[in-house]
């Protein structure tokens, strides 16, 4: 039996007091990890992709929050709460798309504000329980989801994965690989096909890379041969994470999700979309009113190549984002279980359920 190797991934650690992040950017080739002092620090580490996949986010910018607030010399906790609360701002801002960056440091605020502190270290240690509470709960809702999800699967599937929704993506396990990892565990002999994830290759550097070192049986493809891996019928599933998801079931995921999803439709294969309940925005009532993050032209046309591939001076268009519409996706799996359609009725009933 081929057991995961599961324990060893992970995309921030503490180590003598000192916040460390697994520099995803480096990925395959070096497994290097930076330190994190200041809340720039941790903005630019979320910017420029160092760190992704919405439910790292939200923990390492709960972290990055309190380090920035131990940074405080001063011995006013009201001065404190400013100064922290300008700091969640300018955090918010680092991934607008990830609904779990703002939802954790604005957790944090909310912890800071309605606590009972008189004192300035007390403010401080407040802030880094808050973040080590957040940190364990995303590993049991993982290992939760992983659970549901693998209730979905049956040993020896073929399975179709876009962008990276696993260990590093996350505080463990992942969220859309969390069945995968559990079924190397269990011996379930999946066959996982990963997308490369054009333009940031995240299914080639991180997806791949993860699921190799994990011991699982991953082959790599181009995103545009989605279509034809599903037409020889070599894919029983397609399993994607989520960045955001409204109160209707769309959901925006990596740029290129939303056309697996259609193609799955089309050919008859379930499409399962795994999402953190702090995922769920139901404030944002349907996909069209979720901000897409858009990026620079450069990480299409020069990033990963040794010369332009690109005429100079082309005009681009790079979202990072799509959203894929509700009518496409199979079931949401949550770490509260599974939600089936009509998703406005019971995506309300789950969230309703476990505040």
């Amino acid at each position: 039996m081929n057991k995961s190797k599961i324990q060893e991934i992970t995309p921030f650690k503490f180590v003598d007091g000192r916040m460390l992040l697994l520099d995803q950017t480096k990925l395959p080739a070096e497994e290097t990890y930076i330190e994190i002092q200041t809340k720039e620090d941790m903005w630019d580490a979320i910017y420029h992709l160092k760190v992704r996949g919405a439910p790292a986010i939200g923990v390492a910018a709960a972290y990055g929050l309190y380090i920035e607030a131990n940074r405080y010399a001063g011995n006013s906790p009201e001065e404190l709460f400013e100064t922290t609360e300008k700091s969640a701002e300018y955090l918010e801002s680092a991934r607008p798309t990830a609904v779990n960056l703002s939802w954790a440091v604005r957790r944090m605020m909310r912890q800071l504000r309605e606590s009972e502190h008189t004192s300035v270290d007390q403010a401080k240690q407040i802030l880094f329980q808050e973040a080590q509470k957040i940190h364990q709960e995303d590993i049991e809702a993982c290992k939760a989801m992983g659970e549901y999800g693998l209730s979905l699967l049956r040993p020896g599937m073929g399975i179709l994965t876009h962008c990276n929704a696993g260990a590093i993506a996350t505080s463990r396990y992942g969220t859309c690989l969390a069945p995968i990892h559990l079924g190397q565990e269990r011996d379930y002999g999946f066959h996982v096909f990963a997308d490369e994830t054009r333009p940031l290759l995240q299914g080639a550097r991180l997806t791949a890379w993860e699921l190799e070192k994990a011991g699982v049986d991953v082959t790599l493809i181009c995103d545009n041969m989605a279509a034809s891996v599903m037409k020889k019928g070599w894919i029983d599933a397609v399993v994607v994470g989520c960045d955001r998801m409204a109160a209707n079931g769309d959901g925006a995921n990596k740029i290129g999700t939303s056309g697996v999803a259609i193609l799955a439709k089309e050919f008859g294969i379930p499409f399962y979309m795994y999402v953190p309940t702090s995922t769920i925005d139901m404030d944002t009532e349907k996909g069209d009113d979720i901000n897409i993050e858009l990026r620079k032209g450069e990480e299409i046309y020069s990033m990963w190549y040794e010369r332009p591939m690109a005429p100079e001076g082309i005009k681009t268009y790079n979202p990072a984002f799509d959203v894929t519409a509700a009518k496409y996706i199979t079931a949401v799996i949550t770490e509260k279980g599974i939600v089936y359609p009509p998703y406005e009725i019971n995506l309300k009933k789950i969230m309703e359920e476990n505040k």
